[in-house]
């Protein structure tokens, strides 16, 4: 088992002997969307950390795109819900990076491309220096405003 598995099954334990019921229901919602990723394919597999991040990152952008939706249908409570296990999942995944630093690591990663045509390349690029550290839609306006200036 992975490291941050195993982190992400002992934090369950010790939120369900706590009787933490907020941490306990997003960590098992966790683990079962880590589990669908290790049996989808053709067989079940082991996932590394950095796969297990973007299961982690996928699901805490689902819980803020939920919150936002309820929020607009004047649902609040709901709102929150998502919103604290988004939180919990914030926890466990790389610090944010903000938009200047953002800005300086696109710049380095773009050092030889110029244009829009080289938008393609210059995204791998960028995501790759990135590494999880900010959403792909932040590093596509990132490339696209150095790009286009």
């Amino acid at each position: 088992m992975s490291t941050l598995k195993d982190v992400l099954t002992t934090d369950m334990r010790a939120a369900l002997k706590a009787r933490d019921e907020m941490t306990t229901s997003t960590l098992r919602m966790a683990l079962a969307a880590i589990g669908n990723a290790e049996v989808a394919g053709k067989e079940k597999r082991e996932l590394s950390d950095d796969e297990i991040l973007a299961v982690l990152t996928r699901e805490s952008k689902k819980r803020r795109e939920a919150a936002t939706a309820f929020a607009d249908a004047g649902r609040a409570e709901q709102a929150a819900k998502e919103t604290a296990e988004g939180e919990v999942l914030d926890r466990y995944l790389p610090k944010q990076l903000s938009d200047a630093e953002l800005a300086d690591v696109v710049g380095k990663a773009l050092e030889g491309f110029n244009g829009k045509a080289q938008m393609g390349p210059a995204m791998k690029a960028a995501q790759g220096a990135v590494a999880g550290r900010a959403e792909g839609g932040r590093v596509a306006a990132e490339v696209r405003r150095q790009l286009g200036a």
